[in-house]
């Protein structure tokens, strides 16, 4: 190959290759023809290598190339945006579902909550559909009964099978039977009128003992003072010593007996609290101002499912026609309410009453009754229980219930 002269060379020049022109001398036709040929065929070989090597590259490519670089990166950018917003968008509506979720879920719930639920015969809700489910009336009479033998002595080992219920003398089921262990709900009506004053400070001392040795702590009592008007002097409560403070606190008795109307007003004040009810009556039995009359006390202190205890004070082997017809009341509301009527002549009297009370109310059976919906006439039903497998035993109960339409559950 023969010797190129640089300046002969195609050169560069702001990215564009220039190719100089080839001059052709008058007589070198041949020879110049020869070096044109050769010249551009290094041009040529040239032009190759440098493209080869993207040394010829013009301004506009480079500019095209950064703008469609721009271009890309913008479309990027956009692209990545729009992804971030349409994510955005969906995380709200998903959060706007879930909260919709959960407001309808709650929603629901309040729903279910408010709408009452069904029961079983054992009083337990049962499970399922509660929308289509028909909420059945009813209402529990229990039967509080103590069992003893022909010497007295209490009989603690029956069992339901045990029993016979007989309603107005048909013979019923036995829902349930449980014992003594039941809560107690107890209101003391504590007689405080001038008619008391010989036993005076025997019968609060023996109340005190009575609430110190019975009250468990499941148990609660609440002290009604009787006189012409009828008091709540202690609530509901299982501090003994409360009590006991009560009772000691009562000062000379004066005035009229309600005792009706306490008898009334004590079974109202337990009637909403589950449990055994007991009403302990301490008291010589004369009413004089209330507003109620025997047969009306009766009917309420049944509807209420109270058993009625009576320490009857101040009757003496000389009393009067009006002493012994409160007696004989006394006793009826004992007898029809499952209760018992005691009669101390003495102080060992009074604390042996007490302690017989006691005693009732550790040793009872609870027996459970579901009347039936003919029973639910607001009259009064007769109730009979016995025990079948013990001839011998003697059972105490109360003899009746009466349940109004109104206390329909």
């Amino acid at each position: 190959m023969g010797r190129v002269d640089i300046k002969k060379t195609p050169r560069l020049f702001n990215g564009v290759c220039i190719y100089p022109k080839t001059k052709r001398k008058f007589g070198d036709h041949s020879l110049n023809m020869k070096k044109s040929k050769t010249i551009q065929g290094i041009a040529r070989n040239f032009h190759e290598d440098v493209r080869t090597r993207s040394c010829l590259f013009p301004v506009r490519s480079w500019a095209a190339l950064w703008l469609s670089l721009f271009l890309i990166l913008v479309v990027e950018l956009t692209l990545s945006t729009s992804s971030l917003s349409q994510s955005g968008r969906q995380k709200t509506t998903t959060n706007s579902n879930t909260n919709n979720n959960a407001s309808s879920r709650q929603t629901s719930k309040s729903t279910n909550n408010n709408r009452p639920s069904p029961k079983t015969d054992t009083g337990q809700t049962t499970p399922g559909d509660q929308e289509d489910v028909v909420r059945i009336a009813s209402y529990l009479v229990p039967v509080p009964a103590t069992v003893v033998d022909a010497r007295g002595v209490a009989v603690t080992n029956l069992k339901l099978e045990d029993f016979e219920l007989r309603i107005d003398g048909q013979p019923n089921v036995i829902s349930d039977l449980s014992r003594a262990e039941t809560p107690v709900r107890m209101a003391m009506l504590f007689d405080n009128s001038g008619s008391l004053s010989e036993f005076r400070e025997f019968e609060k001392r023996a109340a005190i003992r009575f609430f110190r040795n019975v009250l468990r702590p499941v148990d609660q009592a609440a002290v009604f003072s009787v006189s012409t008007d009828v008091t709540l002097a202690e609530p509901l409560t299982n501090d003994a010593r409360r009590l006991e403070s009560t009772i000691a606190s009562f000062g000379k008795p004066e005035g009229a007996t309600s005792l009706f109307d306490a008898i009334i007003q004590g079974g109202a004040y337990l009637k909403p609290y589950p449990g055994r009810r007991i009403i302990v009556i301490v008291s010589d039995g004369e009413d004089t101002t209330s507003r109620a009359d025997f047969d009306t006390t009766m009917q309420r202190a049944l509807a209420d499912d109270c058993q009625i205890y009576v320490v009857q004070t101040g009757l003496y082997d000389n009393a009067n026609v009006r002493a012994l017809a409160a007696e004989r009341r006394m006793e009826e509301f004992a007898s029809q309410t499952g209760g018992a009527a005691y009669i101390p002549r003495s102080v060992e009297d009074l604390d042996n009453a007490f302690a017989q009370i006691a005693a009732d109310m550790a040793q009872q059976y609870i027996l459970s009754y579901y009347p039936a919906a003919d029973k639910w006439d607001g009259h009064h039903h007769v109730i009979a229980v016995s025990v079948k497998t013990r001839p011998n035993a003697r059972v105490r109960a109360r003899k009746g219930f009466v349940v109004k339409t109104r206390d329909r559950v």
